[in-house]
């Protein structure tokens, strides 16, 4: 098994459908998965520490987890089959841990809440991993996007005339 990261979530251009990048830690390799909007949003929103009123549905998995007694120690990517992939979220519960056949978007989703190490299969890494020809990441790190929030902060749309 390897060990992988969240690199980034990228929007198709052409579609409305999104794709997770996970890098292997300590190389350029990554895995790159089809998710659907709203466990993208799932994740994007807890990476980015954003505070939600209401508990969205894998802060709700994550609660009844910790409320049964039982802590995710890590997520597996494990098995990809007929351009599927299949993940497994691995709870330890009274002394002995338990695998849960997942989705690979609702597993890393509780990854990320969960702080867990997320790792994929070998099989499942030499099958579908790539190396990039160059940066497939367009995000840009927080110093280039401090004037564009300074902009925006300062708009008023309260006074934009309705149409």
């Amino acid at each position: 098994m390897v060990e992988v990261k969240v690199q980034s979530i990228q929007v198709s251009l052409m579609t409305d459908h999104r794709v997770i990048l996970l890098k292997e830690i300590d190389s350029e390799r990554v895995l790159p998965i089809w998710i659907g909007t709203h466990e993208a949003e799932a994740i994007a929103i807890r990476m980015r520490g954003v505070r939600v009123a209401r508990p969205m549905t894998h802060d709700l998995l994550s609660d009844v987890i910790d409320g049964l007694g039982g802590r995710v120690t890590h997520i597996t990517v494990n098995d990809l089959r007929d351009d599927t992939f299949y993940a497994l979220i691995a709870v330890q519960l009274d002394g002995h841990e338990v695998q849960i056949d997942s989705r690979p978007s609702d597993a890393i989703a509780l990854a990320v809440r969960a702080e867990v190490p997320i790792f994929v299969e070998d099989s499942v890494m030499t099958q579908a991993g790539i190396v990039p020809d160059v940066d497939i990441t367009m995000e840009a790190d927080e110093e280039d996007l401090r004037a564009f929030r300074a902009f925006i902060d300062s708009l008023d749309l309260d006074d934009l005339p309705l149409q």
